[in-house]
């Protein structure tokens, strides 16, 4: 007996923390402590009023989703400092967004 497929949508949410680190590493030619990369996100995301859940849970998000950039191949991380590499632009959700469409 065959069972019936479910289709679901799913709507993904833009990821405004990883989209700020985007923003900021692609903008910047010099490797960025955690602390300074974190205090401009914040500033951005506060413009935005995107900040919610506290700045220290933020800053375990936004450290969280830089590691995870890191492992994808990029963010050259060396020591506590970090470089957005070429090509980092296709994290943002406007890539992602970008993608799925064609």
């Amino acid at each position: 007996m065959a069972t019936a497929r479910k289709k679901r949508f799913s709507r993904r949410v833009p990821d405004h923390v990883t989209d700020e680190l985007v923003v900021v590493l692609s903008e910047e030619t010099e490797f960025l402590h955690f602390n300074d990369l974190f205090q401009k996100v914040y500033d951005n995301l506060k413009k935005k009023n995107a900040v919610s859940g506290g700045e220290e849970m933020l800053r375990l998000r936004a450290y969280e989703k830089l590691q995870n950039l890191v492992s994808r191949g990029m963010v050259e991380k060396e020591g506590r400092q970090y470089l957005g590499l070429d090509g980092i632009e296709r994290a943002s959700s406007k890539w992602q967004a970008e993608g799925e469409k064609a």
